[in-house]
């Protein structure tokens, strides 16, 4: 999925050893649909040639302030006219402070001060030039002059030491970069979510469960982020990563997820249970392995609890979400289930259209009634989600 599809990125390439890693993340833009237009500066290719990044990009690499390629010779102004963003990456402790003290001596600070678009960099130093107060004030003072920054992490580093300097790995920034560009429909709002299948233990190696991947979950964990939303992810156990700005709270049975949700509920706005929660659990679970013995075993099980209407049914509940995933009949369970949980909004879909795959196929319904949305991609039919569930909110007050 070509998620920067249409976008014109310009790569600042400066000269810190990370410039290696940005060769693979213009690859990654690149995949993601992105136009990538390396600037390099002098000490960039010291690192990395203008060869290797005019070979993965597909364009020209540009390091002269006067470069005669174009008509006017001003790469200075041209090259950010039609941009969607300034990336710099790696951004080292001089360029940072080029740019916060406004100097223009380069091809690459003359071209952040003569644009229209958003700059962004991505710190990348030894953590004591990281930590050094004259970086400090850098930094703030580019935040101050509506620069986002992305990083540093932290880890160990070119030098041997370990700490906070690290730039950001090229997926990382990639993702950032998809995020950035994402409206911010739920900026200032609170999401606790559920995902994945839960397991309720028979003995210590089996279990009752249900079939469920997390994909659309994390998807839409993932895109509430990038709508702005603080998000906590309680998650039964999935082979998934966990998106960026969401905190994940890692649970194994429907008892362990109940108690992290109402833990992680006070100050939410929105609820969404996504998550297969086992129906039943066994009335009790075998200290030790059951050996096979060929004889009929009887397991006696109980109800689990609904979370999703205990959270419904509180005096101060969040806007709920449900989802409903059927084999038959989705209108009718879905919109029943809907009406009995008293929810603002169930998504529904068929079990065949989408459980395990990468895509989905759901039918949104509230109190005005259906809307099915096409076939898509999990992230896409997230993001759809996201817009519906944000029209759909009272105003933050």
């Amino acid at each position: 999925m070509a998620e920067l599809s249409g976008r014109k990125i310009v790569l600042g390439v400066t000269g810190g050893v990370a410039a290696y890693k940005a060769a693979e993340l213009v690859r990654l833009l690149g995949k993601a649909g992105a136009e990538v237009h390396v600037v390099l500066t002098e000490g960039g290719a010291r690192f990395v040639t203008a060869v290797t990044f005019q070979a993965l990009s597909g364009n020209p690499v540009w390091t002269d302030l006067w470069d005669p390629r174009m008509a006017n010779n001003m790469a200075h102004i041209d090259l950010s006219r039609d941009a969607d963003a300034i990336l710099i990456a790696p951004a080292t402790a001089d360029v940072m402070a080029r740019l916060a003290q406004g100097r223009a001596d380069d091809l690459l600070t003359t071209l952040c001060l003569a644009r229209d678009c958003p700059l962004l960099v991505a710190p990348a130093m030894n953590r004591q030039m990281w930590e050094h107060p004259a970086t400090r004030r850098n930094a703030v003072q580019l935040a101050a002059d509506g620069v986002t920054l992305f990083g540093p992490a932290a880890g160990e580093q070119a030098c041997g030491e370990v700490g906070l300097g690290r730039m950001l790995e090229p997926e990382d920034l990639c993702e950032a970069l998809i995020g950035f560009f994402q409206p911010k429909l739920l900026a200032g709002r609170r999401v606790v979510m559920t995902a994945g299948p839960t397991f309720e233990a028979i003995d210590p190696v089996r279990g009752i469960t249900n079939s469920s991947s997390g994909k659309m979950a994390y998807a839409l964990a993932r895109a509430c982020a990038q709508a702005g939303a603080d998000v906590a992810l309680v998650s039964g156990p999935v082979a998934l990563p966990v998106p960026a700005g969401v905190a994940r709270i890692s649970v194994r049975s429907a008892l362990q997820m109940r108690d992290a949700v109402f833990a992680a509920l006070p100050g939410a706005d929105v609820f969404i249970g996504v998550a297969a929660v086992a129906d039943y659990r066994p009335d009790t679970s075998a200290e030790h392995k059951i050996k096979k013995s060929g004889a009929a075993l009887q397991i006696s099980l109980t109800p689990n609890p609904d979370i999703l209407a205990e959270v419904a049914a509180r005096a101060d509940a969040p806007f709920c979400v449900g989802f409903a995933a059927e084999s038959r009949n989705l209108d009718e369970y879905a919109e029943g289930k809907r009406r009995a949980k008293k929810l603002p909004l169930v998504v529904g879909n068929l079990v065949q259209d989408g459980l395990g795959s990468d895509d989905n196929q759901v039918v949104l319904y509230d109190e005005a009634g259906r809307h099915p949305l096409e076939r898509a991609p999990k992230p896409e039919v997230a993001r759809a989600i996201v817009a519906h569930l944000a029209g759909l909110l009272p105003p933050l007050s």
